[in-house]
């Protein structure tokens, strides 16, 4: 049986597989037994620079020290452009890769770019995911460099389409943070996107690190209880096949 949704649950996501979320954000988040979802694409430059980007020998030691390991497909492309077999293999592709290198299946998904559509979430459902995270959009304007979304309602929102209350980036600060937080009550929750802290390849979803600090003091203090996506599942039904 489910358990009672508290108030203050967060859902704490970062994309993209960038290295500082290695280096930087799990040794914090490892000594306050916060848990996170780390979304992984071979996209981007993901395979081009290797001081920029973790190499999946560091994927697996995040898996390893308990985080969630996410799928973000294998090329980062946005999903409304590919068949359904190009989604497919992309996602089947990712897998793959965590099956070689010991990396548990990943059971939840992240929209690349935020982009969305029936005909992908089609093909996750199918896949076998239990839940996907989405961006602000469209019940919100997608604000490139961050911004406020909504709370995640399982009342309401498809669990294959969970929406982002918070995305960091320049135009999203501290008072934004402590705003999305708080929205975690009455049975919602809270779900954070951020990248890379700091995010040196793309300035407009970048989190300085002291900003970082600053939330997760925010989220201590707050006696908030933070998990990865997959970790929902204790108290929230998603998709089963």
């Amino acid at each position: 049986m489910a358990e009672p949704i508290p108030d203050g649950l967060v859902c704490l996501t970062f994309d993209d597989g960038v290295k500082s979320q290695l280096t930087f954000v799990a040794p914090i988040l490892k000594e306050l037994g916060y848990g996170a979802t780390f979304y992984i694409s071979e996209g981007l430059r993901f395979l081009e620079d290797k001081t920029r980007y973790m190499t999946w020998e560091e994927i697996a030691d995040l898996d390893g020290q308990g985080f969630e390991i996410g799928n973000h497909t294998r090329a980062h492309k946005n999903v409304n452009d590919q068949t359904d077999e190009e989604l497919l293999d992309d996602i089947l592709y990712i897998d793959r890769l965590c099956a070689e290198h010991g990396i548990r299946k990943p059971t939840t998904f992240c929209y690349p770019g935020y982009a969305h559509g029936e005909r992908a979430v089609t093909v996750i459902r199918n896949h076998g995911f239990q839940f996907a995270r989405r961006g602000t959009a469209p019940d919100v304007e997608y604000d490139r460099e961050g911004g406020r979304g909504l709370a995640y309602d399982p009342e309401s929102h498809d669990p294959l389409l969970i929406p982002t209350t918070g995305a960091a980036g320049p135009n999203y600060g501290m008072d934004d943070f402590k705003w999305s937080v708080d929205q975690a009550v009455d049975g919602k929750v809270c779900v954070l996107t951020l990248h890379g802290v700091p995010d040196l390849d793309h300035a407009w979803v970048n989190t300085d690190p002291e900003d970082f600090e600053a939330y997760i003091r925010y989220l201590n203090d707050s006696g908030c209880t933070v998990i990865s996506l997959a970790s929902l599942s204790r108290y929230v039904d998603g998709v089963t096949n």
